[in-house]
C-alpha cells in the first residue's frame, strides 16, 4: 500500500483521487482500488485535535491514503501510527525490555 499524502488546507489535490465522507465509503472506494482522500476534521464534527486525529486513525485503518488537515503534523503521526499497527509499516522504532 502506498504511503499516506497529508496535505494542507491549500493544497491541490489530484484528480484521480476520489473524496470520502464516511468509513463505508472508504471502505467501498479501497475495495474498487481507488486512493481515497478525507477530511478528517470534518468527519470529527468540530474542531477538537484529538477528535480529528482519532478520525484519521479510523480512515487510515479502513484505507484511506489522501488527508487534508490544519494539523498536518499531528496527523502524519497518528496515520504513520495507524499503519504500524495494522502492520502496513514498520515502527519507525523497536525496543526490547528484559526485565
Amino acid at each position: 500500500m502506498a504511503a499516506a499524502v497529508i496535505l494542507g488546507p491549500d493544497d491541490h489535490d489530484e484528480s484521480g483521487w476520489v473524496e470520502a465522507h464516511s468509513i463505508a465509503e472508504i471502505e467501498e472506494f479501497v475495495r474498487a482500488g481507488r486512493t481515497v482522500a478525507v477530511t478528517p476534521a470534518a468527519l470529527a464534527g468540530d474542531d477538537d485535535e484529538a477528535a480529528e486525529l482519532t478520525a484519521a486513525s479510523i480512515c487510515a485503518w479502513a484505507g484511506a491514503r489522501v488527508f487534508r488537515t490544519n494539523r498536518p503534523g499531528q496527523v502524519r503521526l497518528a496515520v504513520e501510527m495507524t499503519d504500524s499497527l495494522a502492520g502496513r509499516r514498520p515502527p519507525a522504532l523497536t525496543r526490547r525490555g528484559l526485565a
